[in-house]
């Protein structure tokens, strides 16, 4: 057997056996082995029981870095389908979406009761008090499917449909099996921040927040969030798809157009609703404010609100709180010292408010015109005067915060959280992430229209998602209403142009593991055209060809 040379991030280097597992360098990783949660071989973020076959570079993912808390989250998850197999084997777990720092789970069987609630809470105990490993083993295509088929799995067997690899990774722990996803922790003995509680039909599986360690924070309730979840789980009921698998059943059976339609007409449905409540308050409601995290789809959801807001009757002016900015030398500074755009002191808060209450009053004002390139706010941009009909659409971050309107009634605003909160999952016991679904959405856009590669999207996530997490998260019940932007066929379009993007980052580029998780992760899908796409749906805002103007 020949020797390879691995090389630690943290310093040092060694000469071993070709095959060795990485779990057997641990004690050269620089860090304590209860921390170490996968390990990142050449920037691929693989199991600590892979072995090394090739000379490699190896650095340790700790639970408390983002990468290590999800790998933690996926690791939960399949403890607990582990615990429900032994404690309740005739009944079928399903995962249904994320909810703050839970993921939301149901049985079809059923409600669950607190007593079945509490059973599984302390096998999963169990489980984690016996620190058995988890490892990862080959299985022969046909085998692997008539182990899932067997087990009741149905949509982890559709899954391999868009497969054609004749071996199948498979994550086992004593005995039980299920796909192999994405790393995960190495024993079942680190998974000891959990809890279970009961919430509606099913209950929550809690975990730490990102940061947060291994606290678990007191849960926040948003039932206007969780509203729009359920509507979307009895649609996707009725519709019969809430797994990949299939949704490219209805491609490979050539109904996917008409599926597309009715998804698009859903969603136009919904849109249509809020603006029937936007007019219900006609006589009070002078300002639509409408936040989302990034790639959410916020400046295609007001033009085609401003449509259905005409249709009404209602004349609707949009504003832009970018052109609010303070200029550059006013700009707050983040922890390293650079501009910090994302906080809300970044926007000349009283000009805004001054700006609002004189349009309430009737008066004519000229809007702001915020220069990038400058970095300087110029005035004499355009001007606009309010009649009884018209309403202002203010678009930005901040547009959920209170603090953005101190001088103005609150029963003059109406605020909209936007956001792709996807309802797909994988298979019955793996999640379509959201923050995948809005980060392909914005490397695909930013290519399109920006020139951005993927490395640099991927480069810019983490602060991006820093920026949420402090500014729109927090004020996501400061919402009086909730639109989801997600289409549940459009990863597959995104596929189409994501693909070839993502294999443009190189093994040498720290973002190469980021890259390999999300081309693993689409290849779960079959490619939808896009030519299917209809020009006025939110996905074009992302791909292009949009019957509106940006």
């Amino acid at each position: 057997m020949h020797e390879i040379h691995v090389t630690f991030a943290q310093g040092g280097s060694l000469t071993c056996p070709a095959g060795t597992r990485a779990e057997t360098l641990v004690s050269h990783f620089g860090v304590a082995p209860e921390t170490v949660a996968a390990v990142k071989v050449n920037n691929e973020i693989l199991p600590l029981s892979v072995p090394l076959e090739v000379n490699a570079q190896v650095e340790p993912i700790r639970l408390e870095t983002p990468e290590g808390m999800m790998i933690y989250r996926r690791s939960l998850s399949f403890l607990l389908a582990m615990a429900a197999q032994k404690v309740f084997p005739q009944w079928k777990l399903v995962i249904g979406h994320s909810f703050g720092n839970s993921y939301y789970y149901t049985f079809l069987a059923g409600g669950a009761e607190e007593k079945d609630i509490k059973a599984l809470k302390g096998e999963m105990q169990a489980l984690v008090q016996a620190k058995l490993p988890i490892t990862v083993r080959l299985m022969a295509y046909t085998e692997a499917l008539r182990l899932f088929e067997a087990n009741g799995q149905t949509d982890t067997a559709l899954l391999l449909d868009e497969r054609s690899d004749a071996k199948v990774q498979i994550n086992e722990c004593a005995g039980f099996m299920d796909l192999y996803i994405e790393a995960l922790v190495p024993r079942t003995g680190l998974l000891t921040a959990f809890d279970l509680i009961p919430y509606h039909e099913g209950f929550l599986l809690r975990f730490p927040g990102i940061g947060e360690d291994k606290n678990l924070t007191a849960f926040e309730d948003n039932p206007l969030i969780f509203s729009v979840y359920k509507e979307y789980h009895e649609w996707s009921r009725v519709m019969r798809l809430h797994a990949v698998g299939q949704l490219n059943r209805i491609l490979r059976e050539r109904t996917i157009k008409d599926y597309i339609r009715m998804a698009e007409a859903f969603q136009a449905k919904k849109l249509s609703s809020i603006a029937d409540r936007i007019y219900a308050k006609r006589d009070a409601v002078k300002m639509v404010l409408i936040a989302g995290p990034s790639s959410s789809g916020k400046t295609t959801t007001a033009k085609r609100l401003s449509f259905e807001l005409k249709v009404m009757g209602i004349e609707p002016i949009a504003i832009g709180l970018d052109d609010y900015y303070v200029n550059t030398d006013k700009t707050p500074r983040d922890e390293k010292g650079e501009p910090d755009y994302e906080c809300l002191e970044a926007l000349d808060i009283p000009y805004f408010n001054e700006q609002v209450l004189a349009l309430f009053r009737g008066e004519e004002v000229s809007l702001p015109v915020y220069d990038f390139k400058t970095g300087r706010r110029r005035e004499g941009g355009r001007k606009i005067r309010l009649n009884p009909r018209t309403v202002l659409i203010v678009e930005g971050i901040h547009s959920l915060n209170d603090a953005l309107t101190p001088q103005i009634q609150g029963d003059t605003q109406f605020k909209l959280y936007v956001s792709a909160l996807t309802q797909l999952n994988l298979d019955d016991h793996n999640r379509v992430p959201t923050s995948d679904h809005r980060l392909l959405r914005r490397m695909v856009r930013d290519n399109q229209f920006r020139g951005t590669s993927a490395l640099n999207t991927i480069k810019m996530w983490p602060s991006v998602q820093r920026g949420e997490r402090r500014y729109i998260v927090p004020f996501q019940n400061k919402a009086d209403e909730v639109f989801n932007s997600s289409l549940s066929y459009e990863l597959s379009v995104l596929k189409f142009y994501a693909e070839p993007l993502l294999h443009s980052v190189k093994p040498h580029h720290q973002e190469y593991a980021e890259s390999v998780r999300l081309l693993s992760f689409l290849k779960n899908f079959a490619p939808i055209p896009p030519q299917y796409v209809p020009g006025q749906s939110i996905l074009r805002e992302f791909i292009g060809e949009s019957e509106f103007k940006y």
